[in-house]
């Protein structure tokens, strides 16, 4: 039995506007889109401590991101143009214009990068792109392929050949870990790789299993030098 009290609580919730109902005469069908949700399991850590050094990571990430993702599009828009250009001279012009663009765009951002934000950037243009960012320049003017090993490469001492693997890698595992949920929640906009790895099943198989010690030895090693 259901108190009056119940039932006035029931009735005060319903709508009482007509546009706030759907009306279906016998045989129609109705289709409601749904949003679209993602489920990522809770992230195991071992510590409290690594969960403050995830964060730190997490920071980097978000710093690298807005980068990679300007970078790609630009690539993209690039390598799609110069398909379409068959005059090599016009292939050449229209590279430096975009080079002279991309480099106002990025150098003081890259330059301003630590080594670990440089080499997440390097790996989210891989995801983003479906290439390694060695692979994205070897083919454009020689001034072009400068721009990306003085400010990345050179400067990080990173190579520039390297592969987005979450599922192999486990730095690459913590980046899309940490993209996904931001995805989710708001955070990022959604950018969906050109890769073809499955997160839902490596996230499955890792049994979301945070993994930092790479970043506790790295910050073991920074505080004794400066010892």
């Amino acid at each position: 039995m259901i108190a009056f009290s119940q039932k006035k609580e029931v009735l005060d919730n319903l709508p009482h506007n007509i546009d706030d109902y759907i009306f279906v005469k016998p045989g129609d069908s109705v289709t409601i889109k749904l949003n679209e949700i993602t489920l990522l399991p809770k992230q195991k850590f071992q510590s409290k401590d690594d969960i403050r050094y995830y964060l730190w990571f997490r920071r980097k990430v978000f710093k690298a991101y807005p980068y990679a993702i300007l970078a790609s599009k630009r690539l993209d828009s690039l390598n799609s143009r110069l398909s379409r250009i068959e005059s090599k001279s016009k292939k050449r012009k229209y590279t430096r214009q975009v080079q002279k663009y991309i480099e106002g765009e990025f150098t003081d951002q890259i330059k301003k990068m630590t080594k670990t934000e440089g080499r997440i950037l390097i790996k989210l243009i891989h995801r983003q792109t479906g290439e390694t960012t060695f692979n994205n320049i070897k083919g454009l003017r020689s001034g072009w392929k400068a721009f990306w090993y003085n400010t990345t490469a050179n400067l990080f001492k990173l190579s520039l050949k390297d592969e987005y693997d979450p599922e192999n890698i486990n730095e690459d595992f913590l980046i899309e870990d940490i993209l996904q949920r931001a995805y989710r929640d708001g955070l990022l906009e959604t950018q969906k790789t050109k890769l073809t790895f499955d997160f839902s099943d490596i996230i499955f198989k890792k049994k979301a299993q945070i993994d930092v010690e790479k970043y506790k030895l790295m910050f073991s090693k920074i505080k004794k030098k400066k010892k």
